[in-house]
């Protein structure tokens, strides 16, 4: 592997990754010309992938009716939320969950049965770019569809600029990480890409249900609340929240940041660990 301070991720006999010296034996340096490269194929194989593009351009996009609807049936007296200021920060969350972390594990499996992350290891790109590179197109759709959805809501909901952008952009940065993380976890318990579709489903639903996508946990009992709390998205999902409402306090934020750094660092964990760069036998 070229990436890393003069370490690297080799495959062991049972196609899991394992941390070892280099691999051609000396330390790799990132290189935005391989990075480039690698994602500008990967976006020729996302735009020939019809249904890949409509779970990652149309969806979460058709979905924000029925995110509408439900926060409307929502009893949000005496939360300090609206319907824009719930509404918005859960189009985010879609964008994050559909775009970026379903997309990617179709990706990931996908080049990983198509023996393309095998082929791709033998040559100069290290683990961090190919898997890295593989994300950006997904990354790049889901940042321009949070930018399009973030001022199109907030126009129809007549909801103003954010009063704590940073909370909105530290949200934004760490969901993407976190799910492109997420993402690459799942790929490794999945087998096939027609699997894909089910090993996402339970993060995805507790996600929706629990981490206050389509209802607020200020609605929630305060015990079942701070359970949810713990969820990978909940935190995420806190800090966008916050940038409109400015409920979080200082120390609340941190524990947001926290919580969601800890999720992502055990995704990078888990894929430095487990992750499998060619079929099962």
């Amino acid at each position: 592997m070229d990436g890393g301070e003069g370490m690297s991720t080799t495959i062991n006999d049972g196609g899991t990754a394992r941390t070892g010296p280099p691999r051609d034996g000396r330390p790799g340096r990132l290189s935005l010309r391989r990075i480039r490269a690698l994602a500008r194929a990967e976006l020729t194989l996302l735009v020939r992938n019809r249904s890949a593009l409509f779970v990652a351009l149309l969806l979460p996009v058709c979905l924000t009716a029925s995110l509408k609807a439900s926060v409307e049936q929502a009893d949000l007296s005496g939360t300090g939320i609206s319907v824009g200021t719930a509404v918005l920060p859960g189009m985010v969350g879609m964008v994050l969950m559909f775009a970026v972390y379903s997309t990617l594990v179709g990706v990931y499996v996908a080049r990983r049965e198509e023996l393309v992350l095998k082929r791709l290891r033998t040559g100069e790109a290290d683990d961090l770019e190919i898997l890295g590179a593989a994300a950006l197109p997904a990354l790049a759709i889901g940042l321009a569809q949070s930018v399009v959805l973030l001022t199109g809501g907030a126009l129809l909901l007549d909801v103003g600029a954010p009063g704590r952008p940073d909370l909105l952009l530290a949200g934004v940065v760490l969901g993407m990480a976190m799910m492109t993380l997420l993402a690459a976890a799942s790929a490794a318990l999945t087998r096939t890409t027609e699997l894909a579709q089910l090993t996402t489903l339970p993060l995805m639903l507790v996600t929706f249900i629990g981490s206050g996508v389509f209802v607020p946990l200020e609605v929630f009992p305060d015990r079942l609340a701070d359970f949810c709390r713990l969820l990978p998205m909940t935190p995420i999902m806190d800090l966008l929240r916050s940038a409109w409402t400015e409920q979080l306090s200082g120390l609340g934020t941190l524990r947001s940041l926290a919580i969601a750094v800890g999720w992502t660092l055990l995704a990078a964990w888990t894929v430095r660990k487990r992750f499998r760069w060619e079929p099962r036998r």
